[in-house]
């Protein structure tokens, strides 16, 4: 049995989801002990439970140690199948996290496959629905994942409640890939929602980030989607087009902070990449090393920054 210790590098969920897939996809057993030591709640959260059931289930697998809070687990891949799947995060915990550690499995099943998946759509510290739609899965199109995501309903920190809807169809080999010159940006687009909160905070937070890109030289198309939910919330996604990849970047809303520090937290982050260089954003940095792990041959890229995270998945 291969054995990880989940307090290594930045000490969070990301060591348990790749190590259940790669598992899964080797049929190797495995076990991960120390599960998110350098958190603040460690062991086991609902969604790190849910994304171990939801591979268990792919697989056809079997967990030990399955349980809320516990630093510890074994997991015994079976054979990858695809088909119909449905997972549900009682809190908000990430549905993004889930798909994630479920969707190289769905890949090289022996047939396609649809996701239903409920909880945070929207959440902090974790991939936005909307940022795996417009930025993540995009990427893996260039080297062979075909997946497609819908949003059904948006779930916001506490409630959650949010739904996503993925189809996956199946690839016998994934194509290796080199993205180290980034090329002109051909296009800027924003992207902001809003549940339940009054429109004037989308507009103050599109206004925001308008004005400081048009400072610089920046012209953006923006949207404002009225998204259904059952709680509150807002967010605002920019994404930026150079050819071969798109790079993304969000902030999200909370209570007591303005909307203008929204705008600000992704305008930062914008010009803190375009000014570094390199072609990946920071966040989709570490969400590719799996799959080029699993592509036949030799892939690179440069990123404009690199992470705990980064450095934790390699």
């Amino acid at each position: 049995m291969v054995k990880i210790d989940g307090s290594y590098g930045e000490g969070g969920g990301q060591i348990l989801r790749t190590a259940l897939s790669l598992a899964a996809l080797l049929r190797e057993p495995v076990e991960i002990c120390n599960i998110r030591a350098k958190r603040g709640k460690p062991g086991l959260r609902p969604q790190h439970l849910v994304s171990a059931e939801a591979v268990c289930q792919v697989s056809q697998g079997n967990i030990e140690g399955g349980e809320i809070g516990s630093p510890l687990l074994r997991f015994y891949p079976g054979r990858i199948r695809g088909g119909r799947y449905s997972f549900r995060i009682l809190t908000a915990g990430s549905t993004g996290m889930v798909l994630q550690t479920i969707l190289p499995l769905l890949s090289f099943s022996e047939g396609g496959s649809e996701v239903s998946l409920e909880g945070g759509t929207h959440t902090a510290w974790s991939p936005p629905a909307d940022y795996i739609r417009d930025v993540f899965l995009p990427a893996l199109r260039g080297m062979g994942i075909r997946a497609e995501l819908g949003i059904t309903k948006w779930g916001w920190y506490p409630r959650g409640q949010g739904q996503i809807e993925v189809g996956v169809k199946p690839v016998s080999i994934l194509q290796p890939f080199s993205w180290e010159k980034r090329g002109e940006l051909q296009r800027l687009r924003g992207i902001c929602t809003i549940s339940n909160l009054p429109l004037g905070i989308a507009q103050r937070e599109t206004g925001r980030l308008s004005q400081r890109l048009k400072e610089r030289g920046y012209s953006l198309q923006m949207e404002t989607i009225k998204a259904p939910s059952v709680g509150k919330g807002t967010s605002l996604l920019l994404t930026a087009e150079f050819g071969e990849i798109t790079a993304g970047f969000e902030g999200l809303g909370e209570r007591g902070k303005r909307a203008e520090e929204v705008a600000d937290e992704v305008g930062d982050a914008f010009f803190s990449f375009v000014d570094r260089g390199g072609v990946i954003d920071p966040h989709l940095a570490d969400q590719l090393i799996i799959y080029m792990a699993l592509a036949d041959g030799e892939s690179s890229y440069t990123t404009s920054q690199i992470t705990h995270h980064l450095l934790t998945n390699i």
